[in-house]
Formats: structure tokens, C-alpha cells, sequence
């Protein structure tokens, strides 16, 4: 069955590396890189590339406006080449702070800003010149100077609103779904896969320790984060059965910042976004991120101690050697 790992922000490029070094060796399917406000997502991919042989490699993800659509296909076009045709190009919205705050843009038209990016990226990886008139953006006599390694690059939107839903499942190859509760993922899913079939990846919040309670807290402490940050996931998440755990984490947040709202994660919450606890008990619960439809669950590690040491028994838990 297949397996992604999503190395996070919370390790340094260092690590990173060697964490896609361990990864190599194993039977894993992908390696998912983010980029919020640390490592640059192209260049860590092509770092990434040269560490590893087969897996392929994914932006998780290039947000769609601190580069403009013929920037995000040079980048593509460029990784795709030196890491021999294993480019998956993840794109979002990312958020308004992020966009506004750190990059100084408007976060506006993120529906129709996402189409129009897919349609200017895909003619630009064809080799075509790309004359676009769109609502957002106009081209004119745009080619990339460099032959694309394939002349379609495979293209997953992030989504969690049913607008972004709808236009990944209208438009892309993949969709990436991140903090869902397991019902209402399989709810979507269902629904969205009977009217046009793509490939469903979900990135999950994942603790793996030989001591349940530290892995537990752990990953409590990264979905207290996220609530806490994140409004579009705090606003989703209450409207789909967490409205008292939401709005109890987000309000001492406010108070007392990141030293304790973690505790007021309820079981119920933990177990239905992440999977925690020992190699026995995150095995079983990552067979119910896959009963919901989901083609390709992304274990999204968080260490717990020393980082390589926790990465060996994180790969140990979830993947085989070749």
C-alpha cells in the first residue's frame, strides 16, 4: 500500500536531508516538502532529489501568490529536470497572514487566482508560448528557455472549502487535504470521486513514541497549533463537530499563547485528525485515514527527542526496507 512522509518545519535543512536520506531506503512512496516561512521549496526538492533515487518528491505547498505563475513553472520545470520526471507540484492559498503580512499581497480571488495559475502553468510546461487573458493575469510571448524533462508535471491543489474542493476535482491531478475529521473526509471523498476520479492524499498529523503519552502530547501541541493559527482550519473544524474544542483552544491561546492549550484537545479530536501513540497503536489508526477513500496518506512527522532517532522509529512503524 502506499506511503508519503511530509518532513515539516520543525527539523532543520539538515535534517531534512537526512531524514530523506533514511526515506531512500525504504519502501515509501513520496516525500512531501512544505514551505511556510523557512526553507525555500525548490531548492530544498532539488536537495531532496539528490538524496533519493526513486521516491518521487511534492511541494506541500507553493502557495499561489509570492510567485507569479511563470516563476512557479521555471521552478517546476527545473526540479522536475534535475530530479529525473519525479515532480508532483503541490499548490495553495496558503493564508492571509501569510500572504498579506509576510509578502505583502492581497489575499484576494483565491478560487479564480488558483484556476488561472493551473491553466498558465500547464501551457507553460508544455513548451508552448503562452499567450493568457484572464480575469487576474495577461501574458504575452512567454516560453520557457529550458525543455520541460515531461510536458505534463502532475498538479495537486491543497482544498479545504467546498469552492477549492470543487475546482481540484474540476482541474487537477490530486487534491491534498489536511485536518479533516475521518467522516467527514470520507463523506468528500465519496461524493467528489463519483463524479471524476483523482488521486486523494491527506496529510496527517503524526506522533510515533514507545511512550503513548509523549507521542500524544506531542501531536496535541501541533493541533493546538494549527487551530490556534490557522482561522480557515479553526472555522472548518468547528463547523464539522469540534466547535467547543476549537473555540476553548483558540480563546486561552489568546490568553497564555502556545504553554497549555493543548490540554483541552479532546480524545475525540486527537484520534479523528492525527495518529499518536506507540507503533502498534499509529499502525491501526493509520487504517482508518485509508478506510476513508484516501489513496495516499502523508505521515506528517513530529519528533519526539532526538530528531534522527525519532525519524528511525517513525519509518520503522509505517514503511519496509527495500
Amino acid at each position: 500500500m502506499r506511503i508519503a512522509y511530509s518532513l515539516g518545519s520543525l527539523l532543520t535543512i539538515n535534517e531534512v536531508l537526512e531524514c530523506s536520506e533514511i526515506l531512500s531506503h525504504t519502501n515509501t512512496d513520496m516525500i512531501w516538502i512544505p514551505e511556510t516561512w523557512g526553507m525555500e521549496n525548490f531548492s530544498m526538492l532539488s536537495m531532496v532529489a539528490k538524496k533519493t533515487q526513486k521516491q518521487k518528491i511534492g511541494s506541500s505547498i507553493i502557495n499561489i501568490y509570492s510567485r507569479s505563475p511563470s516563476l512557479i513553472a521555471m521552478g517546476a520545470a527545473t526540479v522536475d529536470t534535475l530530479s529525473n520526471g519525479r515532480l508532483i507540484l503541490g499548490l495553495g492559498t496558503s493564508s492571509p497572514p501569510i500572504v498579506e503580512d509576510f509578502h505583502g499581497y492581497r489575499f484576494e480571488n483565491p478560487v479564480l487566482r488558483m484556476k488561472e495559475y493551473v491553466e498558465i502553468i500547464r501551457i507553460a510546461l508544455s513548451g508552448k508560448q503562452v499567450n493568457y487573458s484572464g480575469k487576474i493575469f495577461t501574458l504575452k510571448n512567454f516560453t520557457l528557455l529550458i525543455k520541460p524533462y515531461r510536458k505534463k508535471i502532475p498538479i495537486y491543489l491543497a482544498a479545504v472549502n467546498k469552492k477549492m474542493v470543487d475546482l481540484t476535482w474540476e482541474i487537477s491531478d490530486g487534491v491534498i487535504f489536511y485536518l479533516r475529521p475521518l467522516n467527514e473526509m470520507k463523506q468528500t471523498i465519496q461524493k467528489m470521486q463519483s463524479k471524476r476520479k483523482i488521486d486523494v492524499t491527506c496529510q496527517i498529523i503524526s506522533c510515533v513514541s514507545d511512550d503513548a503519552e509523549s507521542a500524544m502530547t506531542r501531536a496535541k501541541q501541533t493541533l493546538a497549533f494549527y487551530v490556534s493559527v490557522g482561522k480557515i482550519y479553526r472555522e472548518f473544524l468547528s463547523k464539522n463537530g469540534f466547535k467547543t474544542e476549537t473555540k476553548n483552544i483558540f480563546d486561552e491561546f489568546k490568553i497564555s499563547g502556545f504553554k497549555s492549550n493543548h490540554e483541552l484537545i479532546s480524545d475525540h479530536m486527537l484520534k479523528s485528525l492525527t495518529i499518536a501513540g506507540t507503533p502498534d497503536q499509529c499502525k491501526k489508526q493509520l487504517q482508518k485515514f485509508r478506510e476513508t477513500g484516501v489513496d495516499l496518506p502523508t505521515i506528517q512527522f513530529n519528533p519526539v527527542g532526538e530528531v534522527v532517532e525519532s525519524f528511525k522509529l517513525f519509518t520503522n512503524t509505517f514503511s519496509e526496507e527495500k
